[in-house]
């Protein structure tokens, strides 16, 4: 039998090359046509989605969270032995050493990197407009009704699904943190069961328990939330550089294996308080269990249900352990996606002040 990751890559696959099915139509799903995705409510010229709901009264609220003025970065290290899903990689070398010079005559030298990468899609990651679609009878269709073959997107950068047009708004927003593991009482498990009593599995009736154990204002619009699974703690983001290979490698088999993460309910009920960001310590945010599912059978149906259906942005492998070390439950999210021309997605190094 294959791994869940396995599937998983399976899976990915099968998105990129056109295969998926449903019970109706084989090899198509219309829901995008039927249930009129598109044009979105921000009309057919939009390339943002959700984060056109942040507004100067929202960030104001969002700077009024800032209370003992500590300050947390949220990304993880770009290393080329970190878990990455299915074939992506991460390579960085110094050409030259140094790569050029000398200069006049105090013989200044420089150095510069040369990085290899799926640059969009590798560690603490963002999920840009070109990231996720799903086939349709019209063909390729992502967010806001817009196709593969559309003028403007091909190999050489998804144009108007590109990134680049998220990052003109960037993200300043109330952060929520979620602490799953407390609620559970420890690190959630990979789901083995498709379905909302699965321990791995967070579900909507989670979320509002969460919000209510934690004593923050309930979840609302221009909000960024974030789930703390412990499911990162396995790339541990302080001692990595402390394991010998054959650990890494362990460690990178079973956090690539799967991974415990929000539901389809969860996620439905995040979209309907008009959220703009979802993110977590894991690296899809949602739950990845019995092939590759998640309380539906179903893989990756919270990326299709919130990117390509609402424009709802999504960002994987985050570090969240000082936020739960410092129970900052609220606090002021900021970030932007780097304005890569026509690129899925964006690494980054978000913050928290609090």
């Amino acid at each position: 039998m294959r791994s869940t990751l396995h599937v998983a890559v399976a899976i990915a696959a099968t998105i990129s090359m056109g295969h998926i099915a449903n019970a109706q139509t084989p090899g198509l799903n219309d829901q995008p046509l039927t249930d009129k995705w598109a044009p979105s409510e921000w009309g057919p010229d939009d390339k943002v989605g959700a984060p056109n709901r942040t507004t100067p009264e929202l960030v104001l609220k969002a700077v009024g969270l800032v209370k003992t003025g500590k300050v947390a970065t949220l990304g993880k290290i770009y290393a080329s032995d970190a878990p990455a899903f299915g074939t992506r990689s991460w390579k960085l070398v110094i050409p030259g050493m140094p790569t050029g010079g000398p200069f006049g005559g105090q013989q200044l030298v420089y150095n510069d990197e040369l990085v290899t990468a799926e640059l969009g899609q590798i560690g603490t990651q963002f999920d840009g407009p070109g990231h996720i679609g799903v086939i349709t009878s019209k063909g390729k269709f992502y967010y806001n009704g817009r196709y593969l073959g559309d003028k403007g997107i091909g190999s050489d950068g998804m144009g108007p699904l590109g990134v680049e047009h998220v990052a003109q708004k960037g993200f300043v927003c109330r952060g929520v943190l979620l602490d799953a593991v407390a609620l559970r009482g420890g690190q959630l498990p990979i789901p083995k069961e498709n379905s909302a009593s699965d321990p791995g599995i967070v579900t909507a009736k989670d979320v509002e328990e969460m919000v209510k154990r934690q004593g923050i204002a309930p979840i609302g619009e221009g909000d960024c939330v974030f789930l703390h699974t412990g499911h990162g703690n396995i790339w541990d983001p302080k001692n990595w550089d402390t394991f010998d290979a054959a650990e890494k490698k362990r460690r990178v088999a079973l956090f690539n294996s799967g991974e415990p993460g929000f539901g389809i309910s969860a996620c439905e009920y995040l979209a309907e308080r008009k959220i703009i960001l979802t993110g977590a310590d894991s690296w899809a945010v949602e739950a990845v269990g019995k092939g590759a599912g998640g309380e539906n059978p179903q893989p990756f149906e919270c990326h299709i249900k919130l990117q390509t259906k609402r424009g709802i942005w999504n960002m994987e492998n985050m570090d969240l352990t000082q936020l739960v070390a410092d129970k900052a439950y609220e606090f002021l999210f900021v970030w932007s996606p780097l304005k890569m021309k026509g690129a899925t997605g964006s690494p980054g190094n978000p913050v928290a002040l609090y």
